[in-house]
């Protein structure tokens, strides 16, 4: 793993800076530090260095370490404050500061209407709030729906003008779901609202930025050329995806055999695009590289092509990660300095997470550091498992040595984020990898050449054939036996371990040094005594879970690793809603499905879990008052059911009452004042996120 024996700090000293940074960030979005505590800190780490000017030779040797400690401090501090600035709550600009549900809102349209099922959605930038005859500017963004059948002349930098109350962004909360409010308010966005027609004033005036402007006009060009010359939906749409990052033509089906396959990395715009757009910069650059005093020159073409192509593909985490190393790259040959990769990649990290902290949560920017650094690593060990005198065959080997050496600091991500692994990734990626790189060059030669409709219509037909192979071959190596090992849960700390057992024996296979096979073999027991328990614990589990699914009933009874789900029959048949909301639950449990439990015992509408007594208010029911009243440890109101909780308390000692999603939110509202005045704890999903009650 190391060449020479020299550690990996002294290859590349910027990651003395890098970990203290990454680790500053996690500390500051877990405990949420002060602004003084975490200023305070950093001054004193700081006055130490500078005293270190005034010590003689012989006491900064004496006191490296302390000098060490505070650098590591100051950048964790670093870390700590970046973070805070950056979360848009902590701004005092901050739209959300001041926000009262009458005032009139500004905000300008930050991209294009994007269709949606039911509706039209585009982000939008808030500007100003109007509290009365005061105009206040402020800072922040908001997800804007309009009705689908609703005509709109809406684009980049419309301005609107609205009186309608926001809506406070809040993930669904159910077991093991995607946090859908940490997503947003990683993008400054914190709010959302449903403007129909006649809740909005559209300004004549468009306020687009120059850059925006530019870059969504030839965004714009691009698709259209794409969607003119290249035949077929599934075939434009994964297209769009290649070339410029567009996903919202992608098919869904056609996503999920990429991400099945373990291919799905080469529809996110990464490194390999980049690589591409530098190797053909630097071919087209070839002439000028002759001319006298033309090194600069070339550098800034080069460095500003990388850039457009970044900005173009909407500056995702990955490409730019990608266009900050390249840049790196270019200007260290540029003065004719070969600098370590390692340290390149942790310069580029840095600066990343410099501007954008909450990066360090996105999976694209974390699989496309753990890709880059393990082929670095491993391509070239792997690639000497076998000499092949044949040059062709030799080539097909170099490619599957790429994709294996990939796979190895990849995985522990994959695991913990998709929770599968795609058995035949080699047969995948061999064919996957150097077609799609032929697709991104064909793309560029049809725009370029556009104008010429015969040449580009020419191209338009290969490129759409070239994409439909290559799906094929995708989705035919998804349809093959066991192509796919799905249900590995791991969860964060199994995943760290994980990384930590592949580094450790990487070390003793590749420079031979015990303490790496030492370092392996106690991660991966500890592993295995962690993955060990947490399997006993599932087998010994019992839990009620009321899922929040907005217009549906889900209920799921949990005995072991087995469940029984009660819902509505919608719900039931619809496979991409359950992959969507109650999966992951039940990956997270490690359940499956069985139509019957011994623990329940179910009449109508009131059911025996165990030592739990549940009561389904779906409909309906009307109940005798009784001389002694029936113990309820459950009641689960779901629909829009005529509740009399006053009544119902006459019949049944209610324990605890939830309110799933498929209830209306204003008779969630009024049975709510009727749990307090009767003392019930109550739990409303729609705003506290899914029920778990653990019977054990």
């Amino acid at each position: 793993m190391f060449d020479h024996y020299v550690p990996i700090w002294k290859k590349a000293p910027f990651i003395r800076f890098l970990v203290p940074l990454m680790v500053g960030i996690v500390l500051q979005w877990q405990l949420r530090l002060s602004v003084n505590l975490t200023c305070s800190v950093f001054l004193v780490a700081i006055l130490i260095l500078l005293t270190g000017f005034f010590w003689n030779d012989f006491e900064r040797l004496r006191f490296a370490a302390i000098k060490g400690l505070c650098i590591t401090i100051s950048f964790l501090a670093v870390g700590s404050l970046l973070t805070q600035f950056k979360d848009i709550r902590n701004n005092i600009h901050w739209f959300g500061k001041s926000y009262q549900a009458t005032d009139c809102i500004k905000i300008i349209l930050q991209e294009p209407l994007v269709e949606k099922s039911n509706s039209q959605k585009a982000m939008a930038k808030v500007t100003t709030l109007k509290k009365g005859n005061k105009n206040i500017p402020c800072k922040g963004y908001i997800v804007v729906y309009f009705p689908k059948e609703t005509s709109l002349s809406l684009d980049v930098g419309s301005q609107i003008i609205f009186a309608r109350p926001l809506q406070e962004i809040q993930s669904e909360g159910n077991p093991g779901g995607f946090d859908y409010k940490r997503f947003c308010l990683f993008q400054d966005i914190t709010h959302q609202v449903f403007l129909k027609k006649g809740d909005f004033i559209v300004l004549d005036k468009r306020n687009p930025s120059l850059l925006d402007e530019t870059l969504f006009t030839l965004r714009k060009k691009i698709l259209s050329v794409l969607r003119q010359y290249i035949r077929g939906e599934r075939e434009y749409g994964l297209a769009e995806a290649l070339l410029i990052g567009y996903k919202d033509d992608l098919d869904k089906s056609l996503v999920q055999s990429y991400t099945n396959t373990g291919v799905v990395h080469i529809i996110a715009i990464s490194g390999m695009h980049i690589a591409l757009i530098y190797w053909l910069l630097d071919l087209l650059c070839q002439p000028l590289k002759k001319l006298k005093y033309s090194k600069w020159f070339v550098t800034l073409i080069i460095i500003s092509g990388l850039w457009l192509f970044s900005l173009l593909a909407g500056a995702q985490a990955s490409v730019l990660r990608s266009a900050v190393m390249f840049t790196c790259i270019v200007i260290g040959k540029n003065f004719s300095r070969s600098s370590s990769i390692y340290n390149t990649l942790a310069v580029s990290a840095f600066i990343l997470l410099c501007y954008n902290p909450f990066w360090l949560w996105d999976v694209g920017f974390q699989l496309s550091y753990a890709a880059v650094l393990s082929i670095v690593i491993f391509v070239k060990p792997v690639y000497s498992w076998f000499y092949i005198k044949n040059k062709i065959l030799d080539f097909i080997w170099k490619l599957n040595a790429v994709s294996i050496a990939a796979q190895l600091l990849t995985t522990p991500f994959s695991l913990y984020h998709f929770h599968q692994f795609p058995n035949f990734f080699l047969l995948s990626n061999f064919a996957a990898v150097p077609l799609s790189s032929i697709i991104v060059l064909g793309e560029i030669f049809l725009c370029s050449t556009f104008f010429f409709p015969f040449l580009a219509s020419v191209s338009g037909k290969f490129l759409s054939q070239l994409i439909w192979a290559m799906n094929s071959y995708i989705e035919r190596i998804e349809s093959l036996p066991c192509s796919l090992w799905p249900g590995l849960e791991i969860n964060i700390t199994q995943a760290i371990i994980l990384i930590i057992t592949i580094i450790g024996f990487a070390y003793f296979f590749l420079e031979k040094q015990k303490i790496g096979a030492w370092m392996g073999l106690f991660s991966m027991l500890f592993l295995m005594t962690l993955r060990s328990l947490s399997f006993s614990n599932c087998i010994r589990q019992q839990k009620i879970i009321v899922y929040n699914i907005p217009k549906h009933q889900a209920i799921d009874l949990v005995a072991g690793r087995s469940y029984l789900f009660i819902g509505d029959s919608v719900l039931a048949a619809n496979n991409s809603l359950q992959n969507l909301h109650l999966n992951p639950s039940r990956m997270l449990y490690r359940t499956s499905s069985v139509d019957y439990l011994k623990q329940v015992i179910c009449n109508e509408n009131l059911i025996e879990f165990s030592t739990k007594k549940i009561l389904l208010f779906n409909r309906n029911l009307f109940f005798d008052t009784t001389s002694k009243k029936i113990r309820i440890d459950l009641l689960i109101v779901s629909n829009n059911p005529k509740l009399n909780l006053l009544r119902l308390s006459r019949t049944f000692s209610i324990k605890q009452i939830v309110f799933d999603g498929s209830a209306k939110a204003k008779r969630i509202e009024n049975w709510i004042k009727d749990c307090i005045s009767l003392r019930i704890p109550y739990h409303d999903t729609s705003k506290k996120g899914a029920f778990v009650m653990n019977l054990n």
